[in-house]
Formats: C-alpha cells, sequence, structure tokens
C-alpha cells in the first residue's frame, strides 16, 4: 500500500463517526439523527474500500500483469473475482 496514511487517517475518522454513534444512542438521540450519521460512516468506509480496490488494481494486478507471469495473473484474477462474489452473497 502506497499511502497508508492516508487510509489510516480515513479509518480513524470512522472509528470516531462510529464512536459518536454509540455515544448517540447511549443519549437517547433522535432516530433520524442517528440513522444519519450511520449512513455517513457506512459512506465514509465505502470510500475506504474504494480506495484499496483501486490501490490493488493499480499496483498488485498491474505487478502480475507486468511480470508476465500467467499464473500470478490467474490468481490476482482470482483474488479479486472471489472477492466480488463474496460481496454480492
Amino acid at each position: 500500500m502506497r499511502d497508508r496514511t492516508h487510509l489510516l487517517n480515513r479509518l480513524k475518522r470512522v472509528e470516531g463517526q462510529v464512536r459518536g454513534l454509540a455515544g448517540m444512542i447511549e443519549d437517547g438521540r433522535y432516530c433520524i439523527d442517528v440513522l444519519t450519521q450511520l449512513r455517513a460512516a457506512r459512506a465514509a468506509l465505502t470510500r475506504v474500500e474504494q480506495l484499496m480496490l483501486k490501490e490493488h488494481l493499480n499496483h498488485c494486478i498491474e505487478s502480475a500483469i507486468v511480470s508476465g507471469d500467467a499464473g500470478q495473473q490467474r490468481k490476482k484474477a482470482s483474488e479479486l473475482i472471489e472477492l466480488l462474489v463474496r460481496s454480492e452473497k
């Protein structure tokens, strides 16, 4: 991962959002306010996922292609397909 600091900072913000959500629920905050924050936390996690996927494509899969190693190319493609299949369930 080339820019771990950036992703870690994003995840720390998500962690703070989740702690804030727990506090909101403990305080009995209005449901719509909690749901709004839940959606924001989910969107933040989705963005981290997108960045990780982009990094995987730009680094891991590209490296396998450039290497010319058909076995590595198949392995990396299979890993990605498996991930996408699992996420559909």
